[in-house]
């Protein structure tokens, strides 16, 4: 990238040049992008997007990647990550105010040792506050749409407050899917008092039910397909028989065949023929449509 550009945009942000995608995933797959950017403070984010739409430059905003699969080719642009500087938390009552880049797992402790009950079910899920939200990120019958009072977003140019309502979630989506230019800063998040020794024995024993069910030894990017009205996601990929199923690197886990594991150094074109593969068996055996939960990015 021009000179003058990362000079441009290193007095707002630290930049680094020519990472891989792939360290910044859980999946550990992805190509070399171009310069990432650590922005400071919110007074940065104007005149770092600035600089990027004078120069055209196409950004993405991320996370700790644990919802994304990115494709094995360069991509000629901006990584934009908030989990180095933006990773404040702020109690008041059962109230929480907390930056997008914070640790969700990190929360959920600071919360328990509160005794704030409602972060429960993101104990296990190694992502971001910003990521959950883009998500909607959710276990156990809870996910972030439940205990979201509002959202900070910075898009056009304008800070704005989001209320719940407006955020639009649904079963893993929201609003932000639709904006992918509007930036998550932070939130507020209702939780509620509870004794912290029971919050602390209900993380500890979805962490060993995790520990029991999840192939967390691997590479992975978490469960592939989102369960369809009928029916959980595994139990069709289980019913076409590829639990333990391996396609170049990629690797349908023979613990959870709803995760497919980077298993040897998958390429993202295998990891992508494999998740294809099983939607068209299902589709065939089932006549059911699977849908991923994940995210792709920098594909054609």
């Amino acid at each position: 990238m021009d000179k003058h550009i990362i000079n441009s945009l290193s007095q707002y942000c630290t930049v680094a040049q020519k990472q891989s995608l792939a360290k910044m995933t859980t999946l550990r797959i992805g190509g070399e992008a171009d310069i990432v950017l650590y922005p400071e403070t919110e007074i940065s984010l104007e005149p770092i997007f600035a600089v990027l739409k004078e120069n055209n430059i196409p950004y993405k905003v991320i996370g700790k990647g644990s919802d994304l699969l990115c494709s094995d080719k360069p991509f000629h642009g901006a990584i934009i990550r908030l989990d180095k500087n933006f990773t404040n938390m702020y109690f008041d009552e059962e109230l929480v105010t907390v930056q997008a880049g914070a640790s969700i797992i990190a929360l959920s402790i600071e919360a328990m040792k509160k005794g704030l009950s409602g972060l429960e079910f993101c104990s296990g899920i190694p992502g971001t506050v910003g990521g959950a939200i883009f998500m909607n990120a959710g276990a156990y019958k809870s996910s972030m749409e439940h205990i979201i009072d509002s959202v900070f977003v910075y898009h056009d140019g304008i800070f704005q407050w989001l209320s719940n309502k407006d955020c639009k979630f649904g079963y893993r989506t929201s609003v932000f899917q639709q904006h992918t230019d509007w930036l998550i800063l932070g939130a507020k998040i209702k939780l509620v008092k509870q004794d912290y020794k029971l919050i602390e024995k209900l993380m500890e024993d979805r962490r060993e039910r995790r520990m029991a069910s999840q192939p967390l030894d691997y590479p992975s990017c978490g469960s592939v397909f989102r369960n369809p009205e009928k029916g959980n996601a595994w139990e069709y990929i289980d019913g076409i028989g590829y639990r333990g199923k391996k396609h170049g690197g990629a690797l349908v886990s023979e613990k959870h065949c709803n995760f497919i594991l980077n298993y040897d150094g998958a390429s993202a074109k295998e990891y992508m023929e494999l998740v294809n593969e099983i939607k068209a068996k299902v589709k065939e055996k089932y006549d059911i449509e699977l849908h991923t939960e994940m995210e792709l990015f920098n594909w054609d």
